[in-house]
């Protein structure tokens, strides 16, 4: 398949236009915006830099390579196995719902492509699994998922913050290099390299489960 065949799917795939329904989910990002650790564009460029090179975006980049490389190797039961570790790794019950619906959601749409070959799995391990399954190039297909993460929590912050839309794409223009840093990391990790030291904010997720009046599924 051409480049630019490829690049098309990752576009589509990860677009907020794709039906997973991230829009609804804020990975406990609204629990910090509400306890004021996120209050503009410096703080929430700190928070997504952490989760991307130290928390939940490194270990789904991680686990999206594994689908990647299991898919690639047509080893379908290490496949299954990353499922599994990726759904037991979710540290709160709103992060494993969130993981997990989504997941669900775009096998169910990446189907109108190549269905991979799995059928139930975390949404890094899904788009790890149908970008493998569809030949896309591994360290672009990283890229293009944690930018995907990253945008979603700036749009998070986009509506509760609220931030502005200038300062939106300052934190997109800022996240670039840890963006790119981390999908070449990520490229050469393996399973043995999973760990993450973003505590805060798997305990925002924790405290989102009994936040009031919240707009956010996590």
């Amino acid at each position: 398949m051409p480049n630019e065949g490829r690049l098309l799917k990752l576009l589509t795939w990860l677009s907020p236009a794709f039906p997973v329904g991230a829009f609804g989910y804020s990975h406990g990002l609204e629990t910090a915006i509400r306890e004021g650790k996120v209050t503009d564009a410096r703080t929430l460029t700190g928070w997504i830099a952490l989760l991307i090179e130290h928390g939940s975006g490194w270990t789904d980049a991680v686990l999206a390579r594994a689908a990647w490389t299991a898919v690639t190797a047509e080893d379908y039961a290490a496949l299954d196995e990353v499922a599994e570790l990726g759904e037991a790794l979710a540290p709160s019950a709103e992060r494993r719902r969130e993981a997990m619906a989504q997941g669900e959601a775009f096998l169910t749409a990446v189907a109108a492509w190549r269905p991979p070959p799995i059928l139930r799995a975390p949404y890094a391990v899904a788009v790890g699994a149908a970008a493998g399954a569809a030949g896309i190039p591994l360290r672009p297909a990283l890229t293009a998922w944690l930018h995907a993460f990253a945008a979603n929590l700036v749009s998070v912050a986009v509506r509760a913050v609220p931030l502005g839309q200038s300062d939106a794409v300052a934190v997109i223009a800022a996240l670039e290099p840890v963006i790119l840093r981390t999908a070449t990391l990520a490229a050469e990790s393996s399973l043995d390299d999973l760990g993450q030291a973003a505590i805060v904010s798997d305990i925002a997720s924790l405290r989102h489960e009994t936040l009031e009046g919240r707009l956010f599924g996590s």
